[in-house]
């Protein structure tokens, strides 16, 4: 079956992650995705040998890069020198082919390249244009240099996760830049539907930043109405014993999570076998157990070690308790429910043949999601794309070449 964004073909000219990101997403919804990289130089995502010190392949599949095939399936890759005349050219005839332009750089980089909006809209009219920035369209800082770095550190989130005394807690992995791509890719499916409905190309921003501060919504949210000051408090005096998590005997962690604690108290205390604190004043209201949270978290933790963790899951299923695995990264390539819904995939590699990543988050009954392609060789498909897409013959690619075009 053909994915949703059949028929869509979209330009994406990025770098690094959050917006070659932001192709892989509209490629695995069954876009045409066209990956431009400057002649010579490329994505500079296909050399990194390194994320935040760990080696991309000291172990696994040695000599497929990891960071690399993360971003950027489900594309087709083209090398242009985009300095030299004719190659902008070829880019401007690309566009006119093309509903969506995607780009990460900092702000004038794309003017002064004349890849901007502006000047890409005269050749296309009905263009889709996304600038999957830092820092968002306006404001002091809004040229300034970025990672996902700079931008998990400005939006408040390395103050949500850890111990109140611990410091700012680092938060690896690149969640700012899978926001910031998420929240562009929102956008362009937006605007594809304004202009299915009436013809108008647009211009949009979605940004690393934006994105950070709309995930943190409740918390940033609630510090604006409610001015709670952070939401970092110790497990070992969370107000709410039943919001917490707890490490079972075979050193494993589980979470209840009771937005409800007073409908679900007599499920839990079943499933701990402690009916005996059922009707215990010190705990059996919300307000009761808040204020003796410190004394009933240090039973919790006395009886979750008595057991492994699958025979707690296993009484928490029994009886209607909400409960979940705690995992580490590590656990997640062998839980059951995420494969079973396509969270993490496998496809074919034409090198390495099967190959396991990242799935798809949404699961649709007739326009699936999948993974057709792997993340192309640097200019792979310039040739096949500028023929199929534009016409040109064996011989115009010739000159190309031979004038330094690609």
């Amino acid at each position: 079956m053909a994915g949703i964004l059949e028929g869509i073909r979209v330009l994406d000219w990025t770098i690094y992650q959050q917006g070659p990101v932001v192709g892989m997403i509209l490629g695995d919804l069954g876009a045409d995705v066209i990956k431009i990289e400057e002649k010579d130089v490329g994505d500079p995502a296909r050399g990194m040998g390194r994320v935040a010190g760990a080696m991309l392949s000291n172990e696994g599949l040695v000599g497929l890069n990891s960071y690399w095939e993360a971003g950027n399936r489900n594309k087709r890759a083209i090398s242009l020198d985009l300095r030299n005349a004719k190659g902008k050219e070829v880019a401007y005839e690309l566009v006119k082919k093309s509903d969506v332009f995607v780009q990460n750089f900092r702000e004038g980089v794309a003017e002064r390249m004349e890849m901007d909006y502006k000047t890409l809209s005269k050749h296309n009219p009905r263009l889709i244009y996304c600038h999957s920035s830092a820092w968002g369209p306006k404001g002091p800082d809004r040229g300034d240099p970025s990672a996902d770095y700079t931008g998990v550190a400005r939006s408040g989130l390395m103050y949500t996760a850890g111990e109140p005394d611990a410091g700012p807690q680092m938060v690896q992995g690149g969640i700012g830049d899978q926001t910031g791509a998420t929240m562009s890719a929102l956008g362009i499916l937006a605007a594809l539907l304004h202009r299915e409905r009436t013809g108008e190309g647009q211009e949009l921003e979605a940004s690393l930043l934006g994105g950070l501060t709309f995930l943190m919504g409740h918390v940033v949210t609630m510090r604006l109405i409610s001015r709670i000051p952070g939401i970092r408090i110790p497990r070992t005096k969370a107000g709410n014993p039943l919001w917490n998590h707890y490490k079972c005997a075979d050193d494993t962690w589980i979470a209840l999570a009771h937005l409800s604690p007073d409908k679900f108290w007599p499920n839990v205390c079943t499933a701990l076998g402690i009916k005996d604190l059922e009707k215990d004043p010190r705990f059996e209201s919300m307000e009761a157990r808040t204020q003796h949270k410190e004394e009933l978290i240090t039973i919790f933790d006395r009886i979750f070690a008595t057991k492994p963790r699958q025979e707690w899951i296993d009484s928490f299923k029994a009886n209607n308790v909400i409960y979940g695995l705690l995992n580490d990264i590590t656990d997640l390539e062998n839980d059951p429910q995420i494969l079973e819904n396509d969270y993490i995939t496998t496809y074919d590699h034409p090198a390495f043949g099967q190959i396991r990543t990242v799935g798809h988050p949404i699961t649709f009954s007739k326009t699936p999601m999948s993974v057709r392609r792997a993340a192309p060789e640097f200019g792979q498909h310039t040739e096949e794309v500028l023929m199929e897409v534009l016409g040109y013959t064996w011989d115009d690619l010739t000159k190309l070449k031979d004038e330094g075009v690609y």
